[in-house]
């Protein structure tokens, strides 16, 4: 088991990604400690992917607020004694557009939990990565911010994570030195409750078979099909455990071999 007896913090724990990595984290031998906004949200997935309650641990977290971030941290070193990794999913992914029609006051608003926020849960949990002598840092990017899709507009998402992955550069140099691993995992068009909400919307707007819409997308990819949110938490559970430990600064792309590089 690539996490046995490891915690890691999952910021962003909903029912898409988030609950995949949590999912995996536990799979593969670790302790979850989760976060997200919706309080109700984070017990229904503690219960689905942990029913007995041993390796989860959970606490409403609005990662644009520092206060919070320290105290998930907390729950983590308090409940199961270390942070070996953190995984950040945690994004606002919902806000489309690009120059002409944007609302600056919206995109700051984006850059502070796609960017700050991510920073700041890291910021939370570097004492605890430092007392354990090291681990994982994974943010989750996206590949828009280096290929922007044609579907769809999202520059103040791509932009936002584009910065965090320019952070992760840094960041990788700076924490290096503590064997604190930062790593980015760029998704692609990724199977899970989003794009299967784009591919019903779509095929609705436009009047024809949902599996049309959905062999646009994949027409686009080397594989026959799309990669999955699972097999993007499979990644951040790679990156996440002790399997890397010589990978750092590095952005991984996941996506059914759409755009490579």
């Amino acid at each position: 088991m690539l996490l046995q007896g490891k915690t890691v913090v999952v910021s962003g724990v909903g029912a898409g990604l988030g609950h995949r990595v949590a999912e995996a984290v536990v799979r593969d031998g670790g302790n979850a400690v989760l976060g997200a906004r919706t309080a109700a949200a984070l017990a229904k997935t503690a219960r689905a992917i942990d029913p007995g309650g041993r390796h989860t641990a959970h606490l409403a977290t609005d990662i644009t607020d520092e206060a919070r971030c320290e105290a998930l941290a907390a729950l983590a070193v308090e409940r199961f004694g270390a942070i070996d990794a953190v995984v950040h999913v945690a994004a606002w992914d919902s806000y489309f557009g690009g120059l002409a029609d944007a609302d600056f006051a919206t995109w700051q608003g984006v850059l502070d939990v796609n960017l700050l926020g991510t920073l700041r849960m890291t910021r939370a949990c570097l004492p605890a990565l430092r007392a354990a002598g090291g681990g994982s840092v994974v943010f989750i990017g996206t590949q828009s911010a280096v290929a922007a899709p044609t579907q769809v507009q999202q520059a103040a998402y791509a932009a936002s994570k584009g910065a965090l992955t320019s952070a992760m550069y840094s960041l990788a140099r700076e924490l290096g030195p503590d064997r604190i691993r930062v790593n980015t995992v760029l998704p692609g068009w990724m199977w899970g409750p989003p794009v299967e909400g784009f591919v019903r919307f779509t095929a609705r707007a436009e009047g024809v078979p949902e599996a049309e819409v959905l062999a646009r997308l994949t027409a686009r990819t080397a594989l026959p099909e799309l990669a999955t949110d699972g097999d993007v938490a499979d990644a951040a559970v790679f990156l996440a455990s002790p399997r890397a430990r010589a990978v750092t600064g590095q952005s991984l792309l996941v996506n059914a071999g759409e755009l490579m590089r």
